[in-house]
């Protein structure tokens, strides 16, 4: 009986100033037989020739960087290589560059600290479509920021909140439910309906919105106001 293929490598590039983390990350992807690193850059600018050259699945994008930062450098990549997915990469738990990466498309984000299994669970996750956080670490992630942040609800803008009016009732509970960092199987259970059923509710919510993953989902949700950040 014939053997099916293996899959092909997680692509992976790393845009970071510092040679010695660039490195340090590098060992551990490369140690991985699903990954391989196809390129490495030391700011944004040169991250997105990377990009443009290797076509890589993830980006490991450092958010401080001297010249094009790693904010721009999202937006950039996002809008021009949408099947490219950018993990941002940060010193401190509460940085405003950080979420504004994540407004500008990146699919989660990381402290430079991670430990190794964390970061290859995060690459394997986004690589597959999902985000690079649990739906906890959404959460957390949303309000150890919130101090930091303008008052988005006064700025909301009116895309957002047209966009989220046209949720079902349903799908806005779902909704609700992913921003206070439940995972599918406890949505469900308080739902009381099928995780397959939460499943195909949080597919509809991604594609009405227009965005990529549960991540950027919960941004809008906040944004728009349909959920308060808890200051």
């Amino acid at each position: 009986m014939p053997t099916e293929p293996a899959p092909a490598p997680i692509r992976v590039a790393l845009v970071d100033d510092q040679a010695l983390l660039r490195m340090g990350f590098s060992m551990v992807v490369g140690a991985q037989p699903d990954m391989e690193v196809v390129g490495e850059a030391g700011d944004g600018r040169s991250g997105i020739e990377v990009v443009t050259e290797k076509k890589p699945d993830v980006v490991l994008m450092d958010v401080r960087m001297p010249g094009l930062d790693g904010v721009a450098a999202t937006q950039e990549i996002v809008n021009a290589w949408p099947q490219c997915r950018v993990i941002i990469l940060t010193t401190f738990d509460l940085d405003e560059y950080a979420f504004s990466a994540i407004q500008a498309g990146a699919s989660g984000f990381l402290l430079k600290s991670v430990q190794p299994e964390e970061l290859l669970a995060a690459i394997r996750s986004v690589s597959s479509g999902d985000a690079a956080m649990s739906p906890r670490v959404t959460r957390r992630m949303m309000d150890l920021l919130a101090p930091a942040l303008p008052a988005l609800q006064d700025q909301a803008p009116r895309r957002h909140a047209e966009v989220v009016a046209l949720l079902t009732v349903r799908e806005k509970e779902v909704l609700v439910a992913l921003a206070e960092g439940l995972a599918n199987q406890e949505i469900a259970q308080r739902l009381y309906v099928a995780e397959a059923t939460v499943k195909t509710h949080v597919g509809r919510i991604l594609m009405k919105l227009g965005v990529r993953d549960r991540v950027q989902a919960v941004v809008v949700a906040f944004e728009s106001g349909l959920v308060r950040l808890r200051l």
